[in-house]
């Protein structure tokens, strides 16, 4: 929350008029352009010079960053409090620390509000929520995205409870919007108290570093109670967030790539759920041969590749947009294209504890999935999964519960859903990476597939345990039946024979297969059980 400074007042500036005669329409729209260059202004240029020095631009300047040349359109730019007392009565400037408008992102209409730090710090009051309250409202109907650019320190105090109120307000309306319009949180200076959980609502949140910072409680507070010295940026700075508590999903070094990147990222996503992801024309050939797959996912399952490489060589030209690439890098999520389609891309990461889901991991794909299926993005799954991280802390941090959100997920997409085992897919790891059995439409396996229960190692110590025990040899024994495990119950048709998957492809043609796939599949329609809504695992 945030004391208001002690700042000069700022009144309109009216053209004089003459005391005998009555203002001209002209006299009174020179007056009003006026007024507009002063609230476009900011408060003080000392106040746009100290923005500047912080390393930050204004919110004017982001503004146009953002969307497309020329298309803003400000609503209730000359809003201005009417809070009394503690010296309120005689800080009244127009926008009362928020602008509010919409424009456009390559053609397409966004909405926008943006907090200005040069006017009371950013600070939530009853008119600024209103303001807020307001874009939000037009953006639900009109069915379009909205982008928050966050740079405010949190409630007006000398509001009082009417700031508190503004902040439920907003919360309220971003779980209306949520599933229904893509919202996306940048975070472009301070964020603390409860106005962090308005980003935490939305569907992405973008950070930059040394300027944003994001905690419920600030370094003074925790050094108080727990005695603990931290600084803003080591407690809740763009790579803490970005790397540590999965609550950034992307992390920049300045503004304008920062803003670019949202810009991408709009340009990938419907406008709202009842609209398909935006196409576009595709000179990248759908049945494009990807040769260099059979070189580049070794046939060993014990090896380590990185997944992305093989991500490139399947879509579009090679381009996609991961979603938080620091946090739980063991999973790997994505948009890209297929074909000129946009899809969704869950993918084991070997290179990152050899692909294995774990409690982050498990949550950042559940919600991936969950934003996907919520805005008509089909999904494809490349599967490399050894199983589940065991482990005490695992256990005890519930990853049974945490699996489980990624299973619901999965089973509750109705989107299409393709997934293909690339190598390993062992226990119920196997099942909860949109296996056939909950629910993916089609179903493809490499020939260096290994899907089993668990590792040929792990099964023969356990099927074999008496007999290689006894055995006069039992490391040649315990060789002995893990080769005959391997060629019995994990050899690469194994699973196709029983119709577990819909087919064993050449690696070279998998882009082929999913573009084809994609196709018959993009009509799809699927109706859940008549329900208010479910109830998926904590």
């Amino acid at each position: 929350m945030t004391v208001l400074e002690d700042r000069p007042a700022q009144r309109p500036a009216r053209a004089p008029m003459a005391a005998s005669a009555a203002p001209t329409t002209q006299a009174r729209t020179t007056e009003l352009q006026t007024v507009r260059r002063q609230a476009a202004a900011g408060s003080s240029p000392e106040a746009t010079a100290a923005q500047h020095a912080r390393g930050k631009l204004t919110a004017r300047e982001r503004i146009e960053l953002l969307l497309d040349q020329g298309s803003f359109q400000e609503i209730e730019q000359l809003r201005r409090h009417r809070a009394t007392g503690f010296g309120l009565e005689a800080k009244r400037p127009y926008t009362d620390g928020v602008i509010t408008g919409w424009g456009t992102v390559d053609g397409r209409t966004v909405f926008v509000y943006a907090h200005d730090f040069r006017i009371f710090g950013g600070a939530l009051g009853e008119a600024h929520a209103q303001k807020i309250h307001k874009i939000m409202d037009m953006a639900i109907a009109a069915g379009a995205p909205l982008v928050s650019l966050n740079d405010g320190a949190g409630a007006r105090i000398q509001e009082g409870v009417s700031a508190l109120a503004g902040y439920g307000g907003i919360f309220q309306r971003n779980t209306k919007a949520s599933g229904v319009i893509p919202q996306i949180s940048v975070m472009l200076g301070p964020c603390a108290g409860g106005a962090a959980y308005s980003p935490a609502l939305t569907d992405f949140v973008f950070m930059v570093r040394d300027i944003s910072q994001m905690f419920i409680t600030g370094p003074d507070v925790v050094q108080a109670v727990t005695g603990e010295q931290i600084t803003q940026n080591s407690l809740g700075g763009a790579d803490v967030h970005a790397h540590v508590s999965g609550v950034a999903h992307l992390a920049y070094d300045d503004e304008a790539s920062c803003l670019e990147d949202v810009r991408y990222l709009l340009s990938l996503l419907p406008s709202n759920n009842h609209e398909a992801p935006p196409a576009v024309p595709c000179d990248d050939p759908a049945d494009r041969r990807c040769e260099s797959l059979l070189d580049l996912v070794p046939a060993d399952p014990n090896r380590s590749y990185d997944m992305r490489a093989v991500l490139e060589q399947v879509v579009d030209h090679g381009e996609y947009f991961e979603v938080q690439p620091g946090w739980a890098p063991n999973v790997l999520c994505a948009l890209a294209r297929l074909d000129g389609h946009v899809v969704g891309v869950v993918a084991n990461q070997p290179a990152s504890l050899a692909g294995v889901l774990d409690i982050h991991a498990s949550d950042k794909a559940a919600r991936f999935v969950q934003f996907c299926d919520a805005f008509n993005v089909p999904l494809v799954t490349l599967v490399d999964v050894p199983g589940f991280l065991p482990g005490v802390d695992q256990e005890h941090g519930g990853v049974i519960r945490h699996g489980a959100k990624l299973l619901y997920a999965y089973c509750n997409a109705t989107v299409p859903r393709i997934s293909v085992v690339l190598r390993k897919a062992y226990g119920g790891a196997y099942i909860v990476m949109d296996s056939r059995s909950t629910g993916a439409d089609l179903a493809y396996a490499w020939p260096t597939n290994e899907i089993a229960v668990m590792g040929a190692e792990g099964a023969a110590n356990v099927v074999f345990r008496r007999e290689i025990a006894a055995a006069d040899d039992p490391e040649a024994m315990r060789t002995q039946r893990i080769a005959e495990y391997r060629t019995e119950l994990m050899h690469p048709y194994y699973a196709a024979e029983r119709g577990l998957v819909d087919g064993v492809i050449d690696p070279a043609e998998t882009r082929q297969v999913l573009v084809k796939a994609l196709e018959v599949l993009r009509p799809k329609h699927a109706d859940l059980p008549a329900r208010k809504h479910g109830n998926p695992p904590a």
